[in-house]
């Protein structure tokens, strides 16, 4: 359906909001109504029949779930199925939009919109059913050069990055290292509006407190011993771009003084200048520190962290993705044969199987590592089980330790009711008696482990 042959209501208990809404679409539909209430949804898909909703995403309403924006489109849905819903969120709303798509929204657009984009947004919306929608869409495995997936959680990221790489929003991305977050962040760099401008990489865990300084902000000649020229810091050198951060939460509490200073005037001055200069840049933070640790004020500002993270990226360890293992490894396999001037190759059922088992400590950088070596050690065109050999300087997390070893417990539990079972010959009675258990919690048992 074509947007001019639309009926179309919007709800959102801001009326500038509905006001802009109304203001813009008034010429560009067939009928339009907005609503302040959500609680009169009900009564107004009674006598009016969109074609589609926007619907905000947080309402001060009597409702109070904490998202009435998926409760309210969860009742949108039991009413009129075939409606199309398009998410109006803030920023900080964004991981909650995306669970709204799988709940039933179409799409979702991100305040402030551009108008052009949301009109697109909605014509699009009309044009498809939900499995075309933008998160199909942008379930391509890749984004950037290598950052792959097909997984649930790697698709949620992919949708994530091309709906707020277009906004100058700053975004911290958090996960264990080997996950692939500088790949996040020049990903978010080529679809943003900055692409052609410098993305520019700073390690500042790395710098020590003498050079944190001069490095991000630049120093003039004489400003001390080795400054021979006048030099541009980091900032400087991603004007109009891309900085990224990496290994934020390994600064220092000084460091961290400075870096907000600079981030809250929006300009920097070089050392040994009183001059300052004004900045134009698109901050991305990067840190493997859980934010729970981040958030400890001991260890780092709060006032600096709501700077860096408007918009949270957590990315995966790679055995929480177990389905992007495979084709991971295959990537890998065709780059570094094409790489190694070696014949195409593939991996062997024991060789496959061996990587599923795998917990990958060292996450996808780990993998890739394994089949670099695999493909420059192997002469054959079929890597098997032998051919790869894991890291031994990657240690086991200890959130993977303690799966594995509630893996290991279930498994022995599933062992022990199978062989108490099969002694009593299938009596569910007797055998829930000798492992002092309930009849019914025998029976969640043997539903739990398939049995």
């Amino acid at each position: 359906m074509k947007l001019k042959k639309a009926n179309v209501l919007a709800i959102d208990d801001d009326p500038d909001v509905l006001t802009a809404v109304r203001l813009l679409l008034k010429p560009e539909v067939k009928e339009m109504i907005t609503e302040k209430n959500p609680e009169n949804i009900p009564s107004i898909l009674q006598r009016f029949a969109p074609d589609l909703i926007l619907l905000d995403m947080n309402f001060n309403a009597s409702i109070n779930t904490g998202n009435e924006g998926i409760y309210w489109l969860k009742r949108i849905k039991e009413l009129k199925p075939d409606v199309a819903v398009i998410m109006i969120t803030a920023y900080g709303d964004i991981d909650l939009a995306v669970r709204s798509l799988k709940e039933g929204a179409s799409d979702f657009v991100v305040k402030p919109w551009h108008n052009e984009k949301l009109v697109d947004t909605m014509e699009d919306a009309l044009g498809g059913s939900r499995s075309q929608s933008s998160l199909d869409r942008s379930s391509s495995k890749i984004i950037g050069s290598e950052l792959l997936g097909v997984s649930g959680a790697m698709q949620d990221i992919f949708f994530k990055i091309e709906k707020i790489a277009p906004t100058d929003a700053n975004i911290l991305i958090l996960g264990e290292n080997g996950t692939g977050k500088d790949l996040v962040a020049r990903a978010i760099h080529e679809r943003s509006l900055r692409a052609a401008k410098p993305f520019v990489k700073v390690d500042v865990g790395a710098l020590t407190e003498t050079l944190f300084e001069s490095e991000l902000f630049g120093h003039k000649k004489g400003a001390f011993t080795d400054a021979r020229e006048d030099r541009m810091g980091r900032f400087e050198s991603a004007e109009g771009g891309t900085l990224f951060l990496d290994e934020i939460g390994n600064i220092s509490l000084a460091q961290q003084a400075k870096l907000l200073s600079v981030l809250q005037n929006r300009q920097v001055i070089r050392l040994g200048s009183n001059t300052p200069i004004p900045i134009n840049i698109r901050l991305v933070c990067a840190t493997n520190l859980p934010f729970q640790e981040l958030a400890n004020e001991h260890r780092f500002r709060k006032d600096l962290i709501y700077r860096i993270n408007t918009v949270e990226i957590t990315l995966p360890p790679l055995r929480k993705r177990p389905d992007d293992i495979l084709m991971l490894a295959k990537h890998f396999a065709k780059l570094y044969a094409d790489k190694y001037l070696k014949p195409a190759v593939e991996f062997d059922a024991e060789a496959l199987a061996k990587l599923q088992r795998y917990h990958f400590p060292g996450n996808v950088r780990e993998l890739q590592y394994t089949i670099e070596r695999a493909i420059i050690m192997s002469d054959r065109s079929v890597l098997s089980a032998r051919d790869l050999i894991f890291s031994p300087i990657e240690s086991v997390p200890p959130e993977a330790a303690e799966e594995k070893a509630e893996l290991n417990l279930s498994s022995i539990e599933k062992t022990t009711i199978l062989q108490v079972i099969e002694k009593h010959n299938g009596n569910i009675t007797k055998a829930a008696k000798e492992l002092g258990l309930t009849r019914t919690a025998l029976y969640r048992r043997l539903s739990k482990y398939d049995i």
